[in-house]
């Protein structure tokens, strides 16, 4: 399943907006809150779908029957580029647990890269919803790769992969790969450079939420 939340025309589409726009995007903390902003979004989406449960409340008058998520989802994401995104939808889902891979592309000379990934840390995933954020759905290969080591640690009841802009190659990858797992994006571009970056995309989400690095 596929989810563009820019289809539907909402304040989604100018958080996208602004964080394409080269003349917005020097303001870093506006750039890292439109990110939690789509993770909001995407977070309020996903609760819709999640499995309920009846418990019972106590008001300071009286006792009522209510609904509740039935289990608490597993939040992650891949360190940097994808913190604030993960920190909206943990806005939202407040009560989650929550997992870290470390993750980045290791550029050779010719400014290709190949996916290095260093890191993990997660609780047990068996019986409940895993949701993983990933701020640029480029080739799918780095969350490919995050997504078969998260799932080491257990066998969620969903997988929700969550990204601000997606290309469709990158979909179309991680569709086949989990073709259970439900895809949540702000925008849908169309493609890929030669070198796996998306077009028009944004940029470098990481750097322009936190700053350049060094390639290493």
């Amino acid at each position: 399943m596929l989810t563009i939340l820019s289809d539907n025309f909402s304040l989604v589409n100018s958080w996208i907006n602004d964080l394409r726009n080269v003349e917005v995007q020097q303001d870093r903390m506006k750039f890292r809150r439109n990110m939690e902003r789509i993770g909001e979004i995407a977070a309020f989406e996903i609760s819709k779908t999640l499995d309920q449960k009846e418990i019972e409340i106590t008001t300071p008058l009286d006792k009522i029957t209510v609904k509740e998520i039935e289990t608490q989802p597993v939040i992650t994401t891949i360190l940097r580029a994808g913190v604030p995104l993960f920190q909206g939808i943990l806005n939202y889902f407040d009560k989650a647990d929550c997992g870290f891979v470390a993750a980045y592309r290791k550029h050779d000379a010719n400014d290709y890269f190949s996916i290095k990934q260093d890191y993990l840390t997660c609780p047990k995933l068996d019986g409940r919803p895993l949701i993983v954020a990933d701020p640029m759905l480029a080739t799918g290969a780095s969350l490919i790769e995050a997504i078969k080591d998260l799932l080491t640690n257990g066998k969620p009841t969903s997988i929700h992969i969550v990204a601000a802009i997606a290309s469709r190659q990158g979909v179309e990858t991680i569709q086949n790969a989990y073709p259970d797992a439900k895809v949540w994006i702000g925008a849908l571009d169309e493609n890929l450079t030669s070198k796996g970056y998306i077009t028009p995309g944004l940029g470098d989400a990481g750097d322009l939420s936190y700053g350049e690095k060094l390639q290493r």
